[in-house]
């Protein structure tokens, strides 16, 4: 069930996640044109839907970087891990793949190459790969700090028995962590699209490779790393500095 919930979850995240970034920035789409506050504020709803769809059953973390995070602090058992990747990552593909279909008249008419990677994947304003790695870090770490300072004002998080799922199920948590996700786009998304996020990264960058779409160039896997790792390491960082500081109950 924990699995399952997570592809789901990741799935609807890409969906209206990556769909936003479509309408704002495709051809003849009627969002076009709507800016950066649009799509921010677009994937911050995305997450929080996504967090109150699945969080009873999984946690929701719907986040590799946030599953490694709350690995590291004892939140889920290391051995789980291998499996909500899996999920996290293919539900990232799957929903991606829907937004491909939702706009698919527009692929055709949007001529820069750049533009359609960047509706699956992130695309650096400029790139500078030590630059880009360092915000990614910095906006997990304040991703997986600010979980983890949300859910600590509503329950004790080390009564929840391994897992965020009593947390994160009920309540406005979902919408508080999607009003973070908003606050990071804003502040810290502008250097690099704020992947923070290895499966919202990875899955759609795979099935843009992988789809037919028509005119779309290459998929830039030669910046993947970059938000593959660094959400990792800041999601980690930002886990156990929480419990460093003593906040972690």
């Amino acid at each position: 069930m924990e699995y399952i919930a997570e592809f789901v979850g990741t799935a609807i995240l890409t969906l209206l996640g990556c769909g936003v970034v479509a309408g704002v920035t495709l051809a003849k789409s009627k969002a076009n044109g709507g800016g950066w506050i649009v799509i921010t504020l677009g994937w911050g709803l995305a997450v929080g839907m996504a967090v109150y769809a699945v969080g009873q059953f999984s946690g929701a973390h719907i986040n590799p970087a946030v599953t490694f995070g709350m690995a590291s602090i004892g939140e889920l058992p290391w051995s789980m891990v291998p499996g909500y990747v899996a999920a996290q990552v293919a539900g990232g593909a799957f929903g991606a793949a829907l937004v491909w279909v939702t706009y698919l008249p527009h692929w055709k008419e949007t001529e820069d190459t750049e533009t359609k990677l960047g509706v699956f994947s992130t695309v650096p304003a400029i790139r500078n790969i030590p630059a880009n790695f360092a915000t990614e870090v910095i906006g997990t770490f304040m991703l997986v700090f600010g979980i983890l300072g949300i859910n600590a004002n509503m329950n004790p998080i080390g009564q929840s028995n391994g897992d965020l799922a009593d947390l994160f199920g009920t309540g406005l948590a979902p919408l508080l962590i999607g009003l973070l996700v908003t606050a990071i786009g804003l502040s810290l998304g502008g250097p690099t699209g704020y992947a923070i996020n290895p499966a919202r990264d990875l899955g759609p960058r795979i099935a843009h490779a992988l789809l037919p779409i028509a005119g779309k160039g290459g998929s830039d896997w030669s910046y993947a790393l970059v938000p593959i790792v660094a959400p990792i390491v800041g999601g980690v960082l930002g886990g156990q500095t929480f419990v460093l500081l003593g906040f972690y109950e």
